[in-house]
């Protein structure tokens, strides 16, 4: 039993020290309580669960030595019920006064829909948090007035219907105008990732990592240290140039497996040293 999708990510925060509020949905069933009972032993709070009539979402895996060989989910990805809404919005509220930043880990489970993703938006904005989005393509195009949006490039080019040239980005100003946020950073697999900025500014961040095991949470990993570093005062480049060592770390490991700060610190080192 381990947490995955966005409480992955709530894990990989509390790897690093730091406390998070999970806004999402369960079910009333056993998964639901296994679910709050990880949260409460780590540095997580279970309080903004919303139990709402679906089952909580499972994904089982079936391993042979140490390879996924198929997986099945079990759930209800329809979107939330007015009323479900309605109270995810009021979990949100509740728990952003005591917020340094707001994440957005979007899985089409039908918690983040429209009203959902822009009335979080507006309360974070008030209150001048960083917001980070790991976007698919349900709602790409709610999340205008995020800090950094973090789709991989097939997502970001399905999404526009058209190819992203980062060697000749003259069409990323209309990219911009389109999503209406201040940074993308795009995952690139192999090639490590692209942080472009609204101003048309590129950064490549190369790939650090030294043996790529399984790649399963590499993403929650680099969307938790993004909005970790970033709450804490980093910029947009700084943080994700940390958040790609961690996702190093992260890829030589089985699952969805969480990253502590002192493993990215070696990382650090072990690269510098290599040269």
């Amino acid at each position: 039993m381990a947490l995955g999708g966005a409480a992955n990510v709530a894990q990989n925060v509390a790897a690093l020290g730091a406390g998070c509020d999970l806004v999402a949905v369960v079910g009333d069933d056993l998964a639901g309580v296994a679910l709050r009972e990880h949260l409460d032993a780590g540095r997580m709070q279970s309080r903004s669960l919303v139990t709402a009539s679906r089952p909580t979402t499972t994904k089982t895996r079936v391993m042979a030595r140490s390879q996924q060989l198929v997986r099945f989910d079990e759930e209800d990805d329809a979107d939330l019920a007015a009323v479900d809404v309605t109270r995810v919005l009021e979990a949100i509220e509740r728990a952003l006064p005591e917020a340094t930043a707001l994440v957005f880990e979007d899985y089409n489970k039908g918690v983040l829909v429209p009203a959902v993703i822009e009335g979080a938006i507006a309360l974070a904005a008030r209150r001048g948090l960083p917001i980070v989005v790991d976007p698919k393509f349900r709602n790409f195009f709610a999340y205008r007035g995020a800090t950094v949006f973090k789709p991989n490039r097939r997502e970001l080019e399905s999404a526009l219907g058209a190819a992203v040239d980062l060697d000749h980005p003259a069409a990323l100003p209309e990219t911009f105008a389109r999503l209406g946020v201040e940074h993308l950073l795009l995952t690139l697999g192999e090639r490590g990732m692209a942080l472009v900025s609204a101003d048309g500014v590129v950064h490549r961040v190369p790939t650090t990592a030294r043996e790529v095991y399984d790649v399963v949470g590499a993403g929650d990993t680099v969307t938790a240290y993004l909005a970790t570093m970033l709450a804490a005062g980093a910029s947009v480049l700084e943080a994700a140039i940390v958040a790609n060592y961690a996702a190093g770390v992260e890829v030589g490991k089985l699952g969805a497996a969480t990253v502590a700060p002192a493993e990215v610190l070696d990382a650090y080192d072990a690269h510098h040293a290599e040269g």
